[in-house]
């Protein structure tokens, strides 16, 4: 009887193991409802409705682990059409989940629902997600953040806590309005009137002393600070005053840590830093603050954001009073210190060990060069136009301005019906050849289209993203949905394809989502094309894709089962 009553424990016991083991390999299940709606919301003493998830600015935390199972069921009860895209995601055979409007699906429509759902396979580390139609991630978006799966740990010292923290901007008006006239009139957009740290402006701004975000932390402790730059249109410095910060992880990619006192993040970007807290209670308080990197010629929201870096007094229940502490602020780089940003941006390197490696294209198969930048398009007959010498606003890559379909792209091309789509015939190169980087030319007229570039599965792609003059030199955050791919080289001017591939790093370069092409020069870029579908490539500054500087990846299934792209879900929403 005992010996019977210890077997069946026994087998309880294994089959417990065995379900922990098969959960640990192939991850759980974790559902999410998001329920698109109106929000009344209140900053620099300026209240206004607009659009939010569950009612939240920024957005509620989407947490898992490697290699769980996402199902994520989108709700809209507003007017607007939208769609979520979740932000540096790899979307393997699972392209319908993607979410960019008219790319991968065509919008939920108000009072329709969908659901994405998606497993994160060999991803982890921090990622966010954002509405992707006009102008909505203003207010749309927040961290989608990815834990190791059980029993592996960080390849960086265990923190003692871990805090989002999410860059965003403020517009007093509505940014589908702000948006729409711009559209209208061809000239710039109105810029935001406040950045904002975890949805609030903080101290320096009017009115917002009372929404400054603040970090209460502990002396002689290690924190994770998990940044996103969730901002619409402005790459940012962000600095702790009086604290250096170790940077460990961007775009959920390990690196080999290193050590810096201010740091730049473009939009669409993320960074981890380990924050070691001071031995002792300073007896002070530190600003955390961010201001924009600015490039080009056109306006920006020129102001920063601050929060509070706080130390948890010790003498909390002290009957003596305590003096106001004194307040330190960080010294931030220049608005336009294109020297920083390179130096900093040059220091980032793949981990690129064992655990993980750089697997970086040795080979290519195809190379590409494309300029990105600015350019104009005609005023309409019978109008006044605000941009350049009376014409719109325009951006390009490659000179073709992408025109937004009506029916999305992949469900274009899975069901066979691309004709008066999309053309699969993206060029290769520049149509015409100039001093990208030099005295523009004359013409600043682009092309207009929806064309893509077809890929044979697992082609190894080098792409070179080239900055050019026209209307100013800019910097331009790019991003590539369904990819990761190493930043292998970078440099100012035109690039040299007899001088410039020899100084590539094939070794341990970065591996990003976003990458910002330098103001004034290229960025090399390579991946293998090892996931079907159909994958959006834009600039993160949401003026510049309005403007047209974007274009799509067309990616061949495989011949396998595991190299084709999976059918599109039953509630794939209809245009």
């Amino acid at each position: 009887m005992a010996n019977s009553i210890i077997s069946s424990q026994l087998l309880m016991l294994l089959s417990l193991l065995l379900r922990s083991a098969i959960t640990e390999v192939a991850g759980v299940t974790r559902h999410y409802t998001f329920d698109i709606k109106l929000q009344n919301v209140t900053r620099l003493c300026h209240t206004k409705s607009m659009v939010t998830v569950n009612g939240q600015f920024p957005g509620p935390r989407v947490e898992a682990r490697e290699g769980d199972r996402l199902i994520i069921k989108v709700v809209n009860h507003v007017q607007n059409n939208v769609s979520i895209h979740w932000h540096g995601i790899r979307q393997l055979q699972s392209g319908w989940a993607d979410g960019p409007a008219y790319i991968t699906q065509c919008p939920i429509q108000t009072g329709q629902s969908y659901v994405y759902n998606y497993t994160i396979v060999g991803q982890r580390g921090t990622l966010w997600w954002h509405a992707h139609i006009s102008w909505l991630r203003a207010t749309v978006y927040g961290p989608l953040i990815i834990l190791p799966k059980h029993n592996v740990s960080y390849p960086f010292v265990k923190p003692y806590k871990e805090v989002p923290i999410i860059f965003g901007e403020w517009f007093n008006a509505d940014t589908e309005a702000i948006v729409s006239q711009a559209l209208q009139t061809g000239g710039g957009p109105n810029v935001s009137d406040a950045y904002t740290l975890n949805g609030l402006p903080g101290l320096l701004y009017n009115c917002s002393a009372k929404d400054t975000f603040k970090l209460k932390v502990k002396p002689g402790k290690t924190y994770l600070l998990r940044l996103i730059n969730a901002a619409l249109n402005d790459e940012l410095f962000f600095s702790i005053a009086n604290h250096t910060l170790t940077i460990v992880e961007v775009d959920a990619i390990y690196v080999k840590p290193f050590e810096t006192d201010i740091l730049l993040i473009t939009p669409g970007q993320t960074t981890n830093v380990l924050l070691k807290t001071k031995p002792f209670f300073p007896s002070a308080t530190f600003l955390m603050m961010a201001r924009p990197y600015a490039t080009g010629l056109g306006t920006f929201d020129n102001s920063t954001v601050a929060g509070i870096l706080e130390y948890e007094s010790p003498s909390l229940h002290s009957v003596v009073p305590i003096k106001k502490p004194p307040v330190f602020k960080p010294t931030l780089p220049v608005l336009n210190d294109t020297s920083f940003a390179t130096n900093f941006t040059t220091r980032l390197k793949s981990l690129a060990n064992a655990q993980y490696p750089a697997n970086v294209p040795q080979k290519v198969d195809k190379h590409f060069l494309f300029t990105v930048g600015l350019g104009t398009n005609p005023c309409d007959q019978n109008q006044t136009c605000q941009g350049p010498n009376g014409t719109k606003f325009a951006a390009s890559v490659n000179n073709i301005s992408f025109i937004q379909p009506t029916t999305a792209l992949l469900q274009s091309h899975f069901f066979g019906q691309s004709n008066g789509v999309y053309s699969p015939y993206f060029p290769i190169n520049p149509t015409h050849w100039f001093n990208y980087t030099g005295n523009p030319p004359n013409n600043t007229m682009v092309g207009n289209g929806t064309e893509v570039m077809v890929l044979n599965f697992n082609t190894s792609v080098e792409v070179i993203l080239q900055d050019t003059s026209i209307l100013g030199a800019e910097s331009h955050p790019l991003h590539l949905h369904g990819y990761n791919f190493f930043v292998v080289g970078q440099g100012f001017g035109n690039f040299d394809p007899n001088k410039d591939p020899k100084k590539f790093n094939l070794v341990d370069p970065i591996e990003r989502n976003t990458v910002g092409v330098p103001s004034g020069g290229w960025v090399a870029l390579r991946f293998l094309a090892d996931n079907p579908g159909v994958w959006f490539m834009h600039c993160h500054l949401e003026v510049h894709t309005t403007w047209g500087l974007k274009m799509a990846w067309l990616v061949l299934d495989g011949k396998l089962p595991n190299q084709k792209l999976l059918p599109p879900p039953s509630d794939l929403p209809k245009c």
